[in-house]
């Protein structure tokens, strides 16, 4: 406990922060282990996503000794003289972590130009890839993940998320760096306080004709995505949506959900009461850095929320259907559904699947390739025409102008978007997919749930047989070897499993495949039982019980 008390005095005297060194003199003063203990026990990792974590003081928490050490590790990257785009969400520190960042770079020779308002996520993206001297971006956010939290993204001169190894000569840069307040810090840097180009972009997507009567009402879930995407919608030529008035402005605190993620049961409830109420063709919902994308539609005198599987299905077919070229590829993870791999066949172009996360997604494309749309189960897609992909990453706004301008081209034709999906069902067989995530207390019941299925396997779950074994760790199919298992099944299901990269927690991606013989829905409903079962047992699995159903 000495030495945690040593780091913690020795934090104190850098640290610019007040906030936070009153927070760490009252750990000391009151003797707080545990306190002391969660700060200065551990500290942030610097991966292919950043840094992500909870608010406070300490190498384990985000705050602005650990903002200005990342930067400066950045910095003794980055060619001396180069632009570096730094932009922020509306979290709490975001814009202060922007400007410490700023400084820093500044300091060290880079050249930062930094927004002058929150933005989200894919304008950094897109601003970072444009620019033939940008040489990195900054992104200071931490997307979908609780009010307490905040992170740090970096990009490359490509618009993209750093990879390895890039991300581990960052990180390790970062170990180099003593004390903040002995770096050099910079002032005066110039900003950026349009998003035009980005606006222009998206809204010149060849993908269809808009519907300016089409009705959609959208909610940004407290985020920045709002006047972005309304600036999009009307600059492409739809009507502006209708935005949930109780979540249309920028709030750290997330009020109105538990979780500030389109995922989380109960996020959408009240764009759903919305549509209901206005008679509206169409929900939208971002996260609130705007990267990700949810969709529901009118169903059976309600509302249906659509899986990103399911999103990712019908944008795969709408771009391919007014793209064209030989050299088009279309990429997804080895945890999304394999439909896209059966629409890239149907259409004549290459389809791949990589790792999980969009940083792997965007190195898809061999040079002869032509990457028009990548895709995440978890809401995440990169949309693009005959030029390629507008953003080397995933994009909530442009996403959602293409969702927008399939629905209206599906309603040209005297279609919805349900109906489209039961057409694929019929083309591809009914691929249903789900989710089951298992939260940990401990982190080390992660590794030995992980060890004791390498160990031991499963032959059976959801009554089929497990077919084949392969751990991920090993490498396959030239992929990076990654923590991760996978499991196929009879009568075509497959089942994954991993820890997230951002949470205490297993996920598990489940999929069965149904032939549509004749009515779609009969079909859906055995597909639902088929996967519940699926389901069951893979819970099951996880907690070291027996499968439960045969």
């Amino acid at each position: 406990m000495s030495d945690l008390r040593a780091a913690a005095l020795e934090w104190l005297a850098q640290d610019p922060d007040p906030d936070t060194r009153a927070e760490l003199r009252a750990i000391l003063d009151n003797d707080d282990r545990e306190g002391l203990s969660a700060r200065f026990g551990g500290r942030l990792e610097f991966g292919t996503a950043g840094l992500r974590g909870e608010l406070g003081a300490g190498p384990n928490r985000m705050n602005r000794v650990t903002v200005m050490r990342a930067a400066a590790g950045l910095a003794k990257c980055l060619p001396r003289g180069g632009r570096v785009v730094v932009g922020f969400d509306a979290r709490h520190g975001s814009q202060r972590f922007a400007h410490d960042t700023a400084a820093v770079l500044a300091g060290a020779g880079l050249r930062p130009q930094v927004f002058t308002h929150p933005i989200p996520t894919p304008v950094l993206a897109h601003f970072t890839r444009v620019f033939d001297d940008v040489v990195a971006g900054v992104m200071v956010t931490a997307s979908h993940n609780p009010p307490r939290d905040n992170g740090y993204k970096v990009y490359w001169s490509d618009g993209a998320q750093i990879i390895p190894p890039t991300d581990a000569e960052i990180s390790a840069a970062i170990d180099t760096i003593d004390r903040v307040d002995t770096l050099p810090l910079g002032s005066g840097w110039p900003t950026l306080d349009t998003t035009d180009l980005y606006l222009d972009a998206v809204a010149s997507l060849d993908l269809g004709p808009p519907d300016p009567d089409l009705s959609i009402v959208y909610t940004p879930l407290h985020g920045v995505g709002r006047d972005t995407l309304i600036s999009v919608f009307e600059r492409a030529g739809f009507g502006a949506p209708i935005v949930v008035p109780e979540q249309a402005d920028p709030d750290p605190d997330f009020p109105t959900v538990a979780f500030p993620n389109p995922e989380e049961p109960g996020a959408l409830d009240l764009a759903l009461g919305l549509a209901e109420a206005r008679g509206a063709d169409l929900v939208i919902a971002n996260d609130p850095d705007a990267d990700r994308c949810a969709v529901a539609v009118p169903h059976a005198g309600g509302w249906r929320v659509l899986t990103g599987d399911e999103v990712g299905g019908l944008l795969a077919e709408h771009i391919l259907d007014h793209t064209t070229g030989s050299d088009r590829l279309v990429a997804t993870t080895i945890v999304s559904s394999s439909l896209l791999r059966s629409i890239a066949a149907a259409h004549g172009v290459r389809h791949t699947e990589t790792l999980t996360g969009f940083k792997w997604i965007m190195k898809a494309a061999r040079p002869s390739d032509r990457l028009v749309f990548g895709y995440e189960e978890a809401l995440g897609y990169s949309v693009g025409d005959d030029r390629g992909v507008l953003v080397n990453d995933k994009d909530g706004i442009t996403a959602a102008l293409t969702v927008a301008t399939l629905a209206a081209h599906a309603r040209r034709n005297g279609h919805t978007l349900l109906d489209l999906l039961d057409d694929q069902a019929h083309k591809y067989g009914l691929h249903t997919t789900t989710q089951l995530s298992i939260r940990a207390t401990d982190p080390a019941q992660i590794t030995t749930t992980m060890s004791r299925l390498r160990t031991k396997p499963p032959t059976r779950l959801g009554g089929r047989t497990v077919e084949e074994f392969d751990d991920l760790a090993d490498g396959i199919n030239g992929l990076p070897p990654t923590d991760g298992l996978r499991f196929r099944l009879s009568r075509r299901a497959r089942v994954i499993i991993r820890p997230s990269g951002t949470e205490p927690k297993l996920k598990c991606y489940l999929e069965t495949i149904t032939p549509v013989h004749d009515d779609v829905t009969t079909t859906r409903a055995h597909a639902a039982t088929d996967l519940n079962a699926l389901r069951t047992d893979v819970a099951a699995m996880l907690s070291g019980a027996p499968p439960r159903s045969g």
